[in-house]
C-alpha cells in the first residue's frame, strides 16, 4: 500500500468488525441441505486515505486462510469434516495459506456530511491466483475512525479452487460465493 505524506493512515480493527462468507448448497437434496455461513477470523487490513475524502484512498487485506470457522450450529463431528474438506481439500490451506486484497482505486460519492458510497477496484490473490474484484460499499467517517459496510462475491472457478461436495456429489456448494462485511477502521495511536 502507499503512503503519501499528506494521507491519513486508519488500521481495521478487526476485532469490533465483521467479515464473512456465505455458501449455497446445490444438488439433488440442497433444498433441505444447509448452505454454511463462515466466519474470517483472523485477518487484518489497513486504509490509506487523502484528507477530507475517500477518493483515491487505497486499502490492504490480508486473511490467514486457515483461520474461516463455520457459525452455524453442527453437530461436533459435522463441523470436524466440513472444517477439514474446507482447509484441506477446497482452500488447500497449507500450500496457499494467505489470501491477499489490494486496491488499485478508489472511486466515492459524497452521500452527505460525512457518508460516502465508495466502489474499490483492486487486485485479489486467492489460492495462487490473482484476478480483479471490485466492490462497493457505505463508508461513514467520524473524528478518528471510519466504518463502512457492503458485499461481494466471487467465483470460487475463477480462483481454481475445487468446488466441495459431500455425500457423492449428491450435495455440493454451488460456485458462487457471497462475502459480506462491516469494518471499522481507526487510527493507530
Amino acid at each position: 500500500m502507499t503512503t503519501g505524506a499528506a494521507g491519513i493512515h486508519y488500521v481495521i480493527d478487526t476485532r469490533a468488525s465483521q467479515f464473512t462468507v456465505q455458501a449455497f448448497a446445490s444438488g439433488l437434496i440442497a433444498a433441505v441441505a444447509h448452505s454454511p455461513k463462515i466466519a474470517i477470523r483472523d485477518w487484518t487490513g489497513a486504509i490509506q486515505v487523502p484528507p477530507g475524502t475517500l477518493e483515491g484512498a487505497s486499502l490492504q487485506v490480508g486473511v490467514k486462510a486457515g483461520s474461516l470457522e463455520v457459525l452455524d450450529e453442527l453437530r461436533d463431528d459435522d463441523r470436524r469434516e466440513i472444517h477439514r474438506v474446507m482447509n484441506k481439500e477446497v482452500l488447500e490451506t497449507q500450500q496457499f495459506p494467505e489470501v491477499v486484497y489490494e486496491s488499485t482505486q478508489v472511486k466515492a460519492e459524497k452521500l452527505r456530511d460525512d457518508l460516502y458510497r465508495v466502489h474499490v477496484q483492486g487486485r485479489l490473490k486467492l489460492h495462487g491466483i490473482s484476478n480483479d474484484q471490485a466492490f462497493g460499499a457505505q463508508a461513514a467517517f467520524a473524528a478518528d475512525s471510519i466504518r463502512a459496510y457492503g458485499a461481494f462475491t466471487l467465483r470460487q472457478s475463477d480462483y481454481d479452487i475445487r468446488i466441495a461436495s459431500v455425500a457423492g456429489g449428491t450435495l455440493k456448494l454451488q460456485d458462487e460465493l457471497k462475502f459480506s462485511f462491516y469494518v471499522v477502521a481507526r487510527k493507530p495511536e
